[in-house]
């Protein structure tokens, strides 16, 4: 399983994603699922990967082959970011198609997103149809994978005002939730941080297994989780609670 999100804000974008791909008893794998492609000071492009291993690593593999030979289309070369989403989309239908046999499927999703020059920061998620959406004022973020344990922490704080290193640490919370509840989603923890029109992708990190930071953000937000329960209001007919607002009904 994966888990890996992308997270927009006015300061720029920030992209998170795991590396394990199997996790039996005895057989834990790990690949990559962050990919960058950049022209320094003229476009930075960062791609999030989840679905079939055989298809995602056909579309990175075909991506970097474009680019290499420098085809009439190809990543670096394509004006518009949400265009980058359709031949990413196109990319990916080709590949499923490749190998489908019967039932098996062979689908795959994506995140794509950067900054060209002359245009303005994004976020596209890609489907295993081929088809696209992009972020809005009210979800500035996107997830693929296993998505539904890191969600809640994002909606209540992610706001386009937040700055980078706000969704730097809300994506970290948001992939330790989801550790937390699915243990095929694990270190190493990638973490690439855009500065909007800065055209260059230096803060990249890499966590692993072993980090002690790590742990330390997975201890503390456990902490303050039974703290702030502990704080909550009593149900309203606990004996604790305020009989005057109860009279008061």
């Amino acid at each position: 399983m994966t888990y890996c999100v992308g997270i927009a804000v006015d300061a720029g974008l920030c992209f998170i994603a795991d590396s394990r791909t199997n996790a039996g008893v005895d057989d834990v794998n790990t690949y990559s699922k962050l990919y960058r492609f950049s022209i320094e000071g003229e476009r930075q492009i960062i791609v999030l990967c989840a679905g079939n291993l055989a298809t995602t690593q056909g579309v990175i593999t075909q991506i970097k082959r474009d680019a290499k030979m420098n085809a009439a289309q190809n990543i670096l070369n394509i004006s518009h970011l949400e265009d980058i989403a359709d031949y990413i989309g196109e990319l990916s239908v080709a590949r499923q198609e490749k190998h489908a046999s019967g039932s098996n499927t062979f689908e795959a999703s994506f995140i794509v997103g950067g900054q060209i020059k002359g245009h303005k920061h994004n976020l596209y998620r890609v489907y295993a149809a081929g088809n696209h959406i992009k972020i809005s004022v009210s979800t500035p973020f996107l997830q693929i994978g296993e998505s539904k344990y890191g969600k809640p922490i994002l909606d209540r704080i992610i706001v386009p005002e937040s700055t980078l290193d706000t969704a730097a640490m809300c994506g970290l919370v948001s992939m330790d939730s989801t550790m937390k509840s699915n243990l095929s989603v694990g270190p190493p923890i990638e973490v690439v941080l855009y500065t909007r029109d800065s055209f260059s992708s230096e803060r990249h990190y890499v966590f692993e297994e072993s980090s002690d930071y790590l742990r330390n953000v997975s201890r503390a937000w456990d902490e303050k989780l039974r703290a702030a329960f502990a704080g909550m209001p009593p149900i309203a007919w606990s004996g604790k609670w305020n009989e005057a607002d109860l009279g008061n009904r």
